[in-house]
């Protein structure tokens, strides 16, 4: 094999080109300066004086974790894949025999941004870029949750009360290596799903045991844009987060969610903050659904649906999961994965305004 040349990159590069790179094009789309204020608060740098290899670039490092949040990769896989493709190296702006952040850097960078709390910051930022190119909050909003996996704790009856107790287990206490690899924040659920149906069979639920934490999240009914998250414990009532979800910027009142948010106290909350709700209504408790209630309901899931092609997003092309251990780590994932999400909405968006 000859040793390729700079053309040689070059032309195989072109020819990424023409089969359509979405990072190039994400590249081209996002301004990604806008963020270095913001990173240069949260991760602070030494002047060099001390010597040392020469720290990578703020706004590289972000595009590293956006990289990563894109593909759903812990930190050795994103550094070999940084090595491996062409595509990414194109997207930081390295030269193929240029050094790329190890596992390591990319882990500390990431926790630096944790302990400021910079993840909501960089989120508003960039949401505040989005409404200045023309896509404000419009036509209401679109509210859901969804299950975002963690690694799985295999704790004893007495560990497990403790944790829900807000205590360290006394086994714990004196192993801290065994202490750090246990989420004492992530919590078991059950799912509820409808099986398929079979000829000649009733309809069966599915319960599903999922651990992890949730993703709350608010997207506008116009451009499918994530407005406001939280993150909670996979435990946490959906119905409860409500009123720190709905987004007051939004041009419409109308606020479309699945019965979990139905509740006299949001009902309330949504009318003396002038949202007016689409929210499904339960059916009565014993009682069959009245036809009335049944039909509105549909007309309201015809809109309400469109929150799931967020959450499809996330979990198929981006494979969504929390790999860190804690809250606070967690927030910054998911929070990366929100933002990662809103870029290629963005790109999306562009795309469609191009082409009318």
């Amino acid at each position: 094999m000859k040793e390729a040349g700079f053309f040689d990159v070059a032309e195989c590069l072109a020819g990424l080109s023409k089969k359509g790179d979405v990072l190039e094009q994400l590249n081209r789309t996002v301004d990604f300066e806008l963020f270095r204020p913001d990173l240069e608060r949260a991760v602070p740098r030494s002047n060099g004086a001390k010597g040392g290899r020469p720290p990578f670039d703020h706004v590289l490092m972000l595009k590293v974790l956006i990289l990563q949040a894109m593909n759903g990769l812990g930190d050795e896989a994103t550094e070999y894949f940084m090595r491996d493709r062409l595509t990414w190296k194109r997207f930081l702006g390295l030269e193929i025999a240029d050094a790329v952040p190890d596992a390591n850097t990319i882990w500390t960078f990431r926790e630096h941004l944790t302990k400021a709390g910079a993840i909501q910051g960089l989120f508003d930022r960039f949401d505040r870029a989005l409404r200045e190119a023309g896509y404000l909050a419009m036509s209401g909003q679109l509210l859901d949750a969804t299950i975002v996996a963690a690694p799985k704790q295999r704790n004893t009856d007495g560990e497990k009360a403790a944790i829900r107790a807000g205590q360290i287990p006394d086994a714990w206490k004196a192993k801290p290596a065994k202490l750090r690899q246990k989420d004492r924040d992530a919590r078991w659920t059950v799912k509820y799903s409808k099986a398929k149906p079979r000829e000649g069979q009733p309809q069966v639920d599915l319960a599903v045991p999922s651990f992890g934490y949730k993703n709350h999240v608010s997207a506008d009914r116009a451009h499918g844009l994530i407005r406001k998250w939280l993150v909670t414990d996979a435990a946490a009532h959906d119905g409860a987060r409500l009123p720190d979800l709905l987004d007051k910027t939004n041009t419409a009142g109308g606020v479309w969610a699945d019965t979990a948010y139905r509740s006299e106290k949001n009902e309330a909350f949504m009318a003396k903050n002038g949202f007016v709700s689409k929210v499904h209504r339960k059916k009565p408790k014993g009682k069959p659904m009245p036809e009335r209630t049944r039909k509105a309901n549909a007309l309201k899931s015809m809109v309400r649906s469109k929150i799931e092609h967020v959450f499809a997003h996330q979990k198929g092309l981006m494979a969504a999961i929390v790999r860190t251990i804690g809250k606070a780590r967690a927030e910054t994932k998911i929070g990366m994965i929100n933002l990662a999400y809103n870029m290629r909405r963005f790109l999306w968006l562009e795309r469609r305004r191009a082409s009318a």
